[in-house]
């Protein structure tokens, strides 16, 4: 209980503090990138229960055949400043007010993983996901899926009201720093394929 209302609290204010932030970035993203101004996906949540996730949309239009298909070609300048300073996350504080999300916990993958875990990486369901957690402040997309999985786990079983307070202090410092924005030779973190480490 204290951590929803904590999230909820303190979402609602960052909301109403950041609106400015919100105006001008989107008005930024339609002038760069055009319409739409959000991207949503359906990611799954607590339980794997889907749900719709909302950020800033950083990527050109899929344009397939036209040589602007890949994400490397998609991502713009523009697109690459929004990611590094984490401000295309800004709208997942609206999950985290309708209770999708929590401020901290594993970050929401995609529907398709689902299958391809193990009964370990699937404990990362058992509580919200998080608009951060301990792979974003111990290396971010910069992580091996072995890495992240062990951080979201220990995250599950070691959660707590301070812990929660740590991690959410060290983003600070990772947004500042900008540190493992993307992955070794990619944008993005590399689509995960399933374990080869049996259980785990």
């Amino acid at each position: 209980m204290l951590k929803r209302a904590f999230d909820f609290l303190i979402s609602l204010l960052l909301i109403l503090m950041l609106m400015p932030v919100f105006v001008l970035v989107c008005i930024s993203v339609y002038f760069f990138l055009g319409r739409p101004i959000l991207f949503r996906q359906v990611r799954p949540g607590r339980g794997g229960k889907p749900f719709e996730m909302i950020k800033f949309r950083s990527m050109k239009k899929d344009a397939k055949g036209l040589g602007v298909s890949s994400d490397v070609d998609r991502l713009t300048q523009f697109g690459k400043v929004l990611r590094s300073t984490s401000l295309d996350e800004l709208p997942e504080l609206w999950n985290v007010l309708k209770g999708d999300m929590s401020l901290v916990g594993p970050r929401p993958l995609l529907m398709h993983y689902l299958p391809l875990y193990s009964e370990y990486q699937m404990r990362r369901h058992e509580v919200r996901p998080g608009l951060t957690g301990l792979a974003q402040i111990s290396g971010r997309n910069s992580l091996s899926w072995d890495e992240r999985f062990e951080l979201d786990v220990y995250y599950v079983d070691h959660r707590s009201f301070w812990l929660d307070i740590r991690i959410l202090f060290r983003t600070l410092l990772v947004v500042v720093n900008r540190r493992g924005v993307n992955g070794a030779g990619s944008v993005s973190m590399d689509e995960y394929k399933g374990s080869s480490h049996g259980s785990k």
